[in-house]
Formats: structure tokens, sequence, C-alpha cells
């Protein structure tokens, strides 16, 4: 009674595709799965700090292609590309397979208040910082509103404010039509490790209706969009002085007298 599906599996195949694509004999496939999740725990827990919100993994043969959805790539790529290099040696260790190649393509996330991955952390690391649930529930489903979302859902359950009896918790705005199939409802789900216990945090984002056959376009910005914010910083420092043609910029005029 009352037992809810999770909507990105319930909306798998019809307008959302799978987060590991590869195909093999039957008797491999235990292993690999396996090694897809260990993959993924790996990067979840050394790039923390980077706001990773999904990790898609290909293979073809020894070749593994990693995706990595992060709202703050330059935290993973680091100085000159070597945070990637580091990161594929030691994604290699981990394996412990001999003639694998691992390719990682970093994918930036355009609108970080529409990832309910992130929401969900983002209040996560809110309640470990012992800030208010309702505020901080509130707070993130007022940011969802502004970046575009049609309705935001937020769950909360555990030892809220450190009471003894565990209860669970929420608040809604908007609409979340769950049972919708052609409504592109992103879900996600993260844990608070407080001093009372676990609280877990569950956010339902509802973005908009698709079309018939039409899958759930990817919140990553694209070449052209990351070109327009460089040149919008560069034009920024250009404007405050700090162009190279402008060597007197900023400074003050003297009057004689």
């Amino acid at each position: 009674m009352g037992q809810k599906v999770n909507p990105n599996g319930f909306r798998l195949g019809i307008h959302r595709g799978w987060r590991s694509n590869w195909f093999v004999n039957k008797k491999d496939v235990p292993a690999l799965m396996e090694e897809d999740y260990r993959i993924r725990r790996f990067l979840k827990k050394e790039l923390s700090n980077a706001g990773v919100s999904k990790v898609d993994i290909s293979r073809k043969a020894d070749q593994i292609q990693l995706d990595i959805y992060t709202a703050r790539p330059g935290v993973v790529v680091g100085k000159g590309g070597q945070g990637i290099e580091t990161l594929s040696q030691r994604l290699k260790a981990l394996l412990n397979r001999t003639g694998v190649d691992i390719r990682i393509n970093i994918l930036e996330i355009n609108r970080v208040d529409l990832e309910s991955q992130l929401v969900a952390e983002s209040i996560a690391q809110q309640l470990e910082k012992r800030v208010a649930f309702r505020r901080a529930m509130k707070q993130a489903m007022q940011r969802c509103m502004r970046a575009g979302a049609v309705g935001v859902k937020v769950m909360v359950a555990g030892r809220l404010g450190g009471a003894e009896i565990a209860r669970t918790e929420w608040a809604k705005e908007g609409r979340i039509p769950l049972q919708t199939l052609r409504a592109d409802v992103d879900y996600g789900l993260a844990e608070a490790h407080t001093m009372m216990g676990l609280i877990g945090i569950k956010v339902w984002i509802f973005r908009g209706e698709l079309e018939p056959g039409q899958w759930s376009p990817p919140n990553i910005k694209t070449q052209s969009e990351r070109n327009q914010q460089g040149g919008g910083e560069q034009q920024g420092r250009d404007n405050r002085g700090g162009g190279p043609g402008n060597k007197n910029a900023g400074r003050r005029s003297r009057k004689a007298g």
C-alpha cells in the first residue's frame, strides 16, 4: 500500500537511457556490473567536492568510456588536465586488469538547480552543518523553481532536529505527475550523516512534458554556451581595466594645481 516506483527506472527506455551501455556474454555480466559499481563509488568519493551528478559508462572490448556530469569541471580536470590523467591511472589500479584503456569525458552541467541529485546532496551538506531542515528544504525548492522547474518535491526522513523518534517530513511546490510517463521527472537520493544519526533526503524535480518518442534533453552546457561564458568573463575583465591595451586603466587622473 502506497509503495512508489523509482521515477528514473520507471521511465527507462521510454525517454531516458541506461547509465551503463555494453554488450557481453551472459557469464561476464555479474563481474562487469560489480566493476561499474566500484567505478562509480570510487569517482563519487574522489570527486566529492566537484558536484558529480551521474557517471555514464560505455564499453567496447578493452576500452572503457566514462562520461562524468559535474557542476565544477575545473576541479575534475585540474591544472593542465593533470587531474584527468591522475584519475585514469588510479582507476586502472582499482580495476587491476591488464590492457584496459580508460577514457574520461567531462561534461559541465548547465543548470545545477535542475539536477535532483545535486539538490539532494546540497540539502544533506546543510543538514550536516546543523541548518534547520525546513529552512534547507524551502531554500532548495525556491532555487529549483527560479531555475525553471515546473514542480519540485523534497522529502527528509530520520531523527529530524535531534528528536528521539524518527519521522518523515515533506514539502512540495508546483506539480509532480509521477504516473505520467511523458513527464520529465528527475529523482535524486542523498544521505546526511549527522550526530543524531542518518537522515535520508529524496528530491523529485518536474522539468516539463516531452513529446512521444522524445528523449529527456541532457542538462549540459554546449560548446557555444561555454564560449559565450568565457567571452563574457573576458569582456568583464577588460571593462574593469584588465585588458592588455589599457595600461592606465584603474588609475585616477590628477588635476594640475
